[in-house]
């Protein structure tokens, strides 16, 4: 698995396939491994991208404090060391998150977007003083005492109900994470900037997917964002929460990959 170093972080990446770039971002708590199911069909016809973002996966730990412009920034960083002018950025979350900002301060890199069950706004306090709490319990308990409160933040009902399997080896994932990067990068998610007013800005084709039981980020956020982005389309997901491309894979790859076929013409 290659690897950069931007920022004074080594951030790890895959590169798979050839044909025209798709970068994906994952979510919070998570890693590239979100995206195994998508990837191998994926790289039938592009060239993917599959990052761990800074704190996350095999990328580094973290001892400072950064902001989503920084994912950005590191994003950006891994396609110069490819010499990649330009890609689809695909993101779920957070990775949504720096997607669109990317669109916004970095335009010429970016060809199109796949934002997946993500949020333009910032966060409200209600659920910054939540997450900030859970935090400092985490840093005190490990996050371990925390999962059955975080499984269903991740995991729509029909998930937590029909595929425990899953739920499971996920939370184990959640578990082994580096607790200090995590509440650093808990910090930016929270304090992050709203792009609502500036989605207008985003000249580029977008789809918009969301889970119908996400619970994190409800389809109302999906559905700001496609109605801000003139030329994008909002796919509502059944039976699939805020990890949509794990709970219904096959749903999400034929969205990306439609998508992606139309884009390419």
């Amino acid at each position: 698995m290659p690897e950069i170093k931007h920022d004074g972080v080594t951030i790890h990446f895959e590169d798979l396939g050839k044909g025209p770039v798709v970068v994906l971002g994952h979510s919070f708590l998570c890693s590239g491994e979100m995206w195994d199911a998508q990837v191998p069909v994926l790289a039938k016809h592009h060239r993917v991208i599959n990052i761990d973002l800074r704190g996350h996966g095999r990328s580094s730990r973290l001892s400072k404090a950064c902001d989503v412009y920084d994912l950005v920034g590191d994003v950006v960083a891994v396609l110069d060391s490819l010499g990649i002018q330009n890609a689809v950025w695909a993101g779920l979350s957070i990775g949504g998150m720096v997607a669109m900002r990317a669109g916004l301060t970095a335009p010429e890199r970016v060809r199109a977007l796949v934002l997946l069950d993500t949020h333009a706004g910032p966060e409200t306090a209600i659920k910054k003083a939540k997450y900030r709490l859970m935090n400092a319990g985490a840093k005190v308990f490990g996050i371990r005492p925390f999962l059955p409160a975080v499984a269903p933040l991740m995991f729509g009902a029909t998930t937590l109900r029909e595929k425990p399997g899953l739920v499971s080896e996920w939370k184990k994932k959640f578990a082994e994470l580096h607790t200090p990067s995590i509440g650093i990068i808990l910090e930016a998610l929270v304090c992050r900037d709203s792009v609502v007013e500036r989605l207008p800005e985003i000249g580029v084709p977008t789809l918009v997917v969301v889970g119908a039981e996400d619970r994190s980020l409800p389809v109302d956020c999906s559905r700001e964002i496609s109605e801000g982005i003139p030329h994008s389309t909002l796919l509502v997901v059944p039976e699939a929460g805020h990890l949509s491309s794990l709970e219904q894979p096959e749903a999400i790859t034929e969205a990306m990959t439609g998508f992606l076929n139309r884009l390419e013409g």
